[in-house]
């Protein structure tokens, strides 16, 4: 049963619900920005490994693939289970208050114990990632299917400008430490990790209290929703087969993305291993958040005109020269240069791809579906970081480990070529 087009308005979707679902980004986005992309990388190799001999790329690989392997073994299935049993908004508040309560965690973990913060840090992402499948989900409840490129996208520019708000108080912290009562620098980073989980879990609440559930043809309950979900799972993957455009559309995301997730988190341990300095590096972060903010508002609105399509190949040809730039990269200003490259084109890709594929799957499985989709974007998660890991490691070059990136991108878009872009309908 496909959702009822009259749930959306006259306008194609209701605000307040638009609005609370995009909330979920502005507070899931601080984990994202200053825990995945920026402290915990720096504080993984400044503070809590401090033998010498461990390889901070080479844990922080393996730490983001191995929380992407679970999203991987679980997300379809779980997908599954939530669209029999309508609990979309439940799996979504289980997964983000897991990754909150994990963040939360990495204050008490002191120096010198980097298992342990890996450990954390692996859970935390791995509710992040899970708790986004269901987000991704609510997508069909909350726009018709020709409002998705723009709703899709004020989600993650409200992600862009909610996690560098944050992230730039997270940074003043650090600065200033005695502004805010603290110790020093250390002391405020751990202290950052908690006001991550707090921010995160009080935003997670608008999209649990006012955004409708989607409707299911039949809700089911503790073993035969697990039961129902299960079938469905083997049904789904026959209907995938089928849907020719959806499958070829599935790697070549596959692809594409993992490049997109590669750089996003492991960019800042590639300016580190190039010797630029962690107020360097926490710029440029700032300046790809405060880009990323309307970039990714326009790119939403171009979007309507010219297609997702269009859009998402021509952030996926910038991704690759900007790859293939980073290798000769040598100042801090190159690596800003890159920076507002990444911050113009990085939310659009992520959003377009998004609404793309909300428009190609049944409405009624959307939580499956993208169960699907997440899986494959986090199976290539688990790839890509390992694979920058061991380049780095087998080669000792980061300039060789980043480069090798570029092969995803040019892969994934040659792939999309072949996908044709859907019509609208209600």
């Amino acid at each position: 049963m496909a959702p009822d087009p009259d749930r959306y308005g006259p306008r194609g979707y209701h605000r307040r619900e638009v609005f609370s679902w995009a909330l979920y980004d502005w507070g899931n986005s601080a984990f994202a920005t200053t825990v995945m992309a920026a402290f915990f990388p720096i504080f993984l190799g400044e503070y809590w490994i401090t033998d010498g001999q461990t390889n901070s790329t080479f844990v922080l690989g393996n730490a983001n693939g191995l929380s992407s392997l679970l999203i991987v073994l679980s997300a379809p299935i779980l997908g599954a289970i939530a669209d029999r049993c309508g609990a979309r908004k439940r799996f979504l508040a289980f997964f983000a208050f897991l990754g909150a309560l994990m963040t939360a965690l990495l204050y008490v973990v002191s120096k010198g114990h980097w298992e342990l913060a890996a450990l954390l840090f692996v859970v935390a992402a791995f509710g992040f990632s899970g708790a986004n499948v269901f987000y991704d989900s609510l997508l069909v409840a909350v726009a018709r299917t020709d409002k998705r490129d723009i709703v899709s996208a004020l989600g993650y520019s409200m992600g862009y400008i909610g996690g560098a708000i944050l992230f730039s108080v997270n940074v003043l912290m650090t600065l200033h430490p005695d502004w805010f009562g603290l110790r020093d620098a250390a002391h405020a980073v751990r202290v950052s990790f908690v006001t991550v989980a707090v921010w995160w879990a009080v935003f997670t609440l608008p999209v649990l209290l006012w955004v409708r559930e989607p409707p299911t043809r039949e809700k089911l309950a503790g073993w035969a929703a697990i039961r129902a979900g299960f079938r469905e799972l083997g049904e789904t993957l026959a209907h995938i087969r089928q849907l020719k455009h959806v499958a070829t559309f599935l790697v070549a995301y596959w692809l594409y993305i993992d490049g997109v997730d590669t750089i996003v988190r492991m960019a800042v341990d590639y300016g580190r291993q190039l010797g630029f300095g962690t107020n360097d590096l926490i710029t440029a972060l700032l300046i790809t958040n405060a880009i990323g903010f309307p970039a990714t508002l326009i790119y939403g609105r171009v979007a309507e005109r010219v297609g997702a399509k269009t859009g998402i190949l021509f952030a996926i040809a910038v991704y690759t020269v900007t790859t293939a730039l980073a290798y000769f990269m040598s100042s801090t200003m190159h690596f800003y240069m890159l920076a507002i490259v990444i911050g113009l084109v990085q939310g659009g890709v992520q959003a377009l791809s998004r609404s793309l594929y909300s428009r190609m799957i049944p409405q009624e499985k959307s939580a499956e579906f993208f169960g699907f989709y997440n899986m494959l974007g986090k199976f290539a998660a688990v790839i890509g970081p390992i694979m920058v890991g061991w380049v780095s490691v087998l080669s000792g070059s980061p300039r060789l480990a980043i480069l090798s990136v570029i092969v995803l991108f040019i892969a994934g878009g040659t792939l999309l070529l072949r996908v044709p872009e859907p019509t609208d309908a209600s």
